[in-house]
């Protein structure tokens, strides 16, 4: 099964994946993240499967974090409130974001994605 990356066009760091990805002849099933966010129940699914701390998953650099300012919102939030937070605005999630069978990636880290996607 291909792995699918949730990605947003204008973003630097999917960019530079998408570029990684391309020299390493690797073939993913993009999805625009802020047209198609993932449902609460994938997220859920998800952020259990990577087993790293649900804050992993915000984009803290972003816009909509800061608008809503969740640095300080987050804090009062169970996880449920969060999960579906995060499927409401697509923005939310940290990107580049890639699914394969077995392994959930947060962001871009060449070396995590050389070991995840080259060695399965």
């Amino acid at each position: 099964m291909k792995p699918t990356m949730y990605c947003y066009t204008r973003c630097g760091t999917c960019q530079k994946a998408k570029k990684w990805l391309k020299e390493q002849a690797l073939e993913v099933t993009e999805i625009a993240i802020d047209k198609t966010p993932p449902s609460k129940e994938n997220l859920a699914e998800w952020i259990k499967q990577s087993g790293l701390p649900l804050k992993r998953f915000f984009n803290t650099s972003g816009k909509i974090y800061k608008d809503l300012n969740l640095k300080e919102k987050l804090k009062t939030m169970d996880e449920k409130e969060q999960i579906e937070l995060l499927a409401q605005h697509g923005m939310l999630i940290k990107r580049p974001l890639v699914i394969t069978e077995s392994n959930i990636l947060v962001g871009f880290n060449e070396e995590e994605w050389k070991k995840t996607l080259m060695d399965h």
